[in-house]
């Protein structure tokens, strides 16, 4: 790496590192306690060591009396001091670290509730959910462990440099050899864990994405023997994330290596020194020892110091990663106006659409007027632009090009919030919440909801008849994702979901997909009650269940190439007709 790259490296690592610390320094108390803790666990250690010269000379080779009776007690005193400042010190770092993770985890949580739809589709939710697992804990170790580790064993090297220089200046000569050996290997290792530590991040979120994928599709797997397919995926994965991981303990055992074989030199040379004809009769046996166990004692906090820019340099590349996401723009709100409750009057005027990463427009100038308390449905081939419309009512992507009038207004006008508190949306991919039955249908702003209204939402959604045979009815617990339901039955729950937000606008996306004929019947009359006084958007690819909207859309290649009632759009003979020929022959032939 060249300097110049190097310094905005340096300095863009000290703003991430000093952002950081910020995360820790809300228990500024805790941690000013800890940081005396950790200063009394290496002072006792060297005060120890510092004993050794008065235990050997005076002690033993004297028999000092006084030193017999106090040498023992001095000891158990200072070793009880070293113990409850070293249970302060690892419970000090354990409370700032859990809490750091902590808000680290609410902060990115909290972006991805904000974060516009787009970026979900650009990332994989491996990587997403890695975050909150495993990249917060790599961030918390540099937050705090190597905190920990760097104060404590950097006091504990200056301390036992001041036991050596106390007792000996000349033989302190050999740390020359040790000290900026082991700075080289330290700013080597730096590196080379920085530039690891980032490819780790990514890994990790490819092995949760291939976990998450094969658990959910766990059906799919077996049905078309996907087995070997998905074993040897994983092992790709696992195994570039193991290959990295080893890199990191390669160099991690080669700079503890390299440190042991510097520290021996310098330990060789502490002898030579000694020995020296006219030093060896100046220097006791009690300073020999004192200054060998303390360069001996100085060794492992050494090792640990370079060892240490593991965990930092990892902490960083972590940080980076969750800071990207706490500091992307959240959704675009450029409305001033609260919209208490629309006429549901939606006009689309030459309205188009780009995806983001997407060179191929959606939609090419869709020209749509729904008038207030009617139902448009939404027909053509998959990938014709229906979903594309509908989302863009919500705002969850903004049109590239023309606009959409709600009640003859802008709708990028009204606050995001107010507007989509107009709109009850029921997918083809139920979206249900590990929670009790009540929970799912008074969702977010409906959980002030009645019993009573619930209920009464349940019944009208026909999904009452299988939720009285539950153990507790409607305080009766689902499951993760409603696992523990039919399909049918969490569709019915969603559409009772949608009953009880009483919107005055009203998606329907295939919302009687995944119903039995008789349970589709019986919701059919339910929301032919619910689309009475709501303006209804139903995306549907059976025409049968449409044949009454009071107008369809049929769509090709992101634009509208029929519009009429059923009846109009058979007379046409065209798309639709054509359409309706093919489901029609289908079902003569079922």
């Amino acid at each position: 790496m060249s300097e110049a790259n190097a310094e905005p490296h340096s300095a863009s690592s000290w703003l991430t590192y000093r952002r950081l610390l910020g995360y820790s320094k809300r228990y500024w108390a805790i941690g000013l306690v800890t940081l005396v803790a950790m200063a009394v666990e290496g002072g006792a250690l060297a005060l120890f060591t510092n004993l050794l010269r008065p235990m050997i000379d005076e002690l033993f080779a004297k028999k000092d009396q006084y030193l017999i009776f106090w040498m023992p007690i001095w000891i158990v005193g200072i070793f009880v001091v070293r113990g409850i400042a070293t249970f302060i010190n690892d419970y000090g770092i354990a409370y700032i670290g859990r809490n750091v993770v902590q808000a680290l985890r609410t902060d990115v949580f909290n972006a991805y509730l904000r974060l516009p739809a787009a970026y979900f589709g650009n990332e994989h939710s491996g990587q997403q959910v890695s975050r909150i697992t495993y990249t917060s804990e790599q961030v918390a170790q540099a937050a705090t462990d190597a905190v920990k580790v760097a104060v404590t064993e950097g006091l504990t090297v200056a301390y036992m440099m001041w036991v050596m220089l106390s007792n000996s200046a000349y033989l302190t000569l050999a740390l020359l050899v040790m000290v900026p050996a082991i700075g080289l290997v330290a700013t080597v290792v730096s590196r080379r864990y920085r530039q690891i530590s980032r490819r780790i991040q990514g890994t990790m979120g490819s092995v949760t994405g291939a976990v998450e994928e094969s658990v959910g599709a766990h059906r799919e797997v077996r049905i078309y023997g996907g087995q070997s397919h998905e074993a040897a995926r994983f092992d790709q994965i696992t195994n570039q994330s193991r290959r990295l991981n080893l890199k990191i303990s390669a160099t991690n055992a080669a700079s503890s290596a390299t440190v042991q074989t510097v520290a021996a030199l310098a330990l060789a040379l502490l002898v030579y020194l000694g020995t020296r004809p006219n030093q060896i009769d100046q220097i006791s046996p009690g300073i020999f020892f004192t200054v060998l166990t303390a360069m001996g004692a100085m060794l492992p906090s050494l090792k640990r110091l370079t060892t240490v820019q593991a965990n930092i340099q990892r902490g960083l590349a972590a940080a980076e990663d969750l800071f990207r996401v706490i500091d992307a723009p959240p959704e675009v709100d450029t409305g001033k106006s609260v919209l208490t409750r629309t006429r549901g009057d939606i006009f689309f005027q030459g309205v188009r659409l780009t995806y983001p990463r997407s060179r191929s427009e959606a939609l090419r100038g869709v020209d749509l007027h729904c008038p207030p308390g009617t139902v448009t449905a939404l027909v053509g081939r998959s990938g014709s632009g229906k979903s594309s419309l509908v989302s863009l009512l919500p705002r969850f992507y903004a049109p590239s090009d023309g606009r959409i009038l709600l009640d003859n207004d802008n709708y990028e006008n009204y606050t995001l919030p107010s507007l989509r508190k107009q709109i009850a949306w029921v997918g083809q991919s139920v979206v249900l919440f590990d929670g009790t039955v009540a929970e799912n249908i008074a969702y977010g702003e409906l959980s002030g909801a009645s019993e009573k209204d619930i209920i009464a939402a349940a019944e009208a959604a026909n999904a009452m008849e299988f939720i009285q045979r539950m153990p507790k009815g409607i305080h009766s617990h689902i499951g993760q994702a409603g696992n523990m339901l039919s399909g049918g039955q969490r569709q019915r729950l969603a559409i009772a979901r949608a009953i009880l937000k009483n919107a005055p606008i009203l998606v329907l996306d295939e919302a009687t997909s995944a119903l039995d004929t008789e349970s589709e019947r019986l919701i059919q009359q339910a929301l032919q009650r619910l689309m009475r006084d709501r303006t209804t958007l139903v995306i549907a690819h059976r025409l049968s269940t449409i044949e009454h909207a009071d107008q369809i859309a049929v769509m090709d290649q992101g634009r509208i190439v029929e519009r009429g009632t059923h009846a109009q759009l058979l007379a046409m003979n065209g798309h639709y007709a054509n359409l309706h020929r093919m489901q029609f022959h289908d079902g003569a032939g079922d």
